[in-house]
């Protein structure tokens, strides 16, 4: 069947696309892009006061799946994705069994045909059981279909071990993700050290515990020639890092969270657990250098680095509780409300860190609605407003701060290849072809 998309503002930042425009879908791909497009025996859908881009990516998610289905599934996690406007995802490694393996990779994506309703691409673990004590068979992870590499949350310790994993990816292409962290500067901390840290009684983890680690994997990549993704930046010195580190060629991409450019350590007052993320809330003073930083091209990608825990786990005293909060459902508003609307992206810039780029970084079909492009496609109605409830997510994890936020900018209609899986904030079991 056919699909006619007709008067959205269409945005397409790789083909420096702002226009109104129609976009007509035959069997899952875009056939034609343009004015007035005339409906045949297609299926309209009136994107009439709606942005109509390319299908959204999220990089950086927690699945769960396999090993910890009380938290999340590849079903309820992909609902999720469906649900917050994004059309593919790609799921870290931190499972059990870890994905180090052939196996473990090839079932997930097993899983992700069979159960999913958005595309899942696995990453798969830099160090056997991220123990960061052996290299994993990489080449049989590039062959099995992982699109990156990393061992997040558990930070890859020894320089010379990150070092040979940064050579082998090199050599299939693959971009390794870092989650840079000194353990032992972080030590028992649970948030922000300073100020604030300080009258909760609560263990800081300092800014330098991010930063040592940036400074570390720049100079390994600097050094390897690799292509190193600095995953979710939080503070000013990262940020100051990344940027000096490209201007000279250093091959580095680097995310921001919209948890870390919309809030920050003062929200751990009344020790709410959902504030509980690695790396910690920060300052303001970070906030404004992250905001900087995807201003001016220092941040690449937005992505959520969506942690669903279990009500139990975080029903708890802060210090036990695990660190991780969900994103999937509510990184589309918190961008256009904190971001687009407050004037500090335009919807070009926007859409690409959540499209295009994060496409081109693991080399995923998708990212531009070019004619015979997937027909990968988010609509998003920028004047619909609603309060976040946790209580309606799809995903199992309702560890967000933002419940109860009155936002604006939500997701309509989410197209998986030419069949809606969301529409109007209802995802469509199994997909619905139109």
């Amino acid at each position: 069947m056919k699909l006619l998309i007709k008067g959205g503002r269409v945005i397409d930042p790789v083909q420096k696309i702002d226009q109104q425009l129609d976009i007509r879908v035959v069997k899952g791909k875009i056939t034609e892009i343009g004015r007035n497009l005339e409906a045949q025996d297609d299926r309209v859908v009136d994107a009439s006061g709606c942005i109509v881009t390319p299908g959204l990516i999220d990089m950086h998610v927690h699945l769960r799946e396999p090993g910890f289905e009380a938290k999340e599934t590849i079903a309820s996690g992909t609902r999720a994705a469906a649900a917050g406007g994004f059309t593919a995802v790609a799921c870290m490694p931190n499972t059990n069994p870890v994905a180090d393996n052939r196996s473990t990779v090839e079932y997930i994506k097993i899983r992700a045909r069979e159960t999913g309703v958005v595309k899942v691409y696995p990453i798969g673990s830099i160090t056997r059981g991220s123990l960061g004590e052996e290299l994993t068979e990489i080449a049989d992870l590039a062959e099995a279909g992982a699109v990156a590499l990393s061992d997040d949350g558990r930070p890859v310790a020894n320089a010379g071990l990150m070092r040979r994993a940064m050579e082998y990816a090199r050599m299939f292409n693959l971009p390794v993700i870092s989650h840079c962290e000194d353990l032992n500067l972080r030590g028992a901390g649970v948030m922000n050290e300073g100020w604030v840290s300080a009258c909760l009684g609560l263990h800081g983890i300092p800014a330098a515990a991010e930063e040592i680690m940036v400074a570390r994997d720049l100079i390994l990549a600097e050094l390897t020639g690799a292509r190193l993704h600095i995953a979710h930046v939080s503070t000013a010195g990262s940020v100051r890092l990344i940027r000096e580190a490209k201007s000279r060629g250093v091959r580095v991409t680097a995310e921001a969270t919209p948890h870390h450019f919309t809030l920050t350590d003062e929200a751990v007052q009344g020790y709410d657990t959902a504030t509980k993320v690695n790396p910690p809330l920060r300052t303001a003073a970070d906030v404004e250098a992250i905001i900087e930083g995807l201003q001016d091209g220092t941040i690449d990608v937005i992505a959520t680095d969506h942690a669903p825990h279990t009500r139990e786990e975080k029903d708890c005293e802060y210090d036990y509780a695990p660190f991780g909060m969900v994103g999937l459902e509510t990184a589309v508003p918190l961008v256009v409300s904190k971001l687009i609307l407050a004037g500090k992206l335009d919807w070009l810039q926007a859409v690409a860190k959540l499209s295009s780029v994060p496409a081109r970084i693991l080399g995923l079909p998708g990212g531009s609605l070019k004619t015979g492009s997937p027909a990968d496609i988010t609509i998003i109605d920028p004047q619909k407003e609603k309060r976040v409830d946790v209580n309606c997510f799809y995903s199992k994890g309702r560890n967000s701060p933002f419940h109860g936020w009155k936002l604006k900018g939500w997701p309509v209609v989410t197209i998986v290849e030419g069949t809606v899986v969301m529409e109007q904030g209802k995802v469509i079991a199994g997909g619905g072809e139109l």
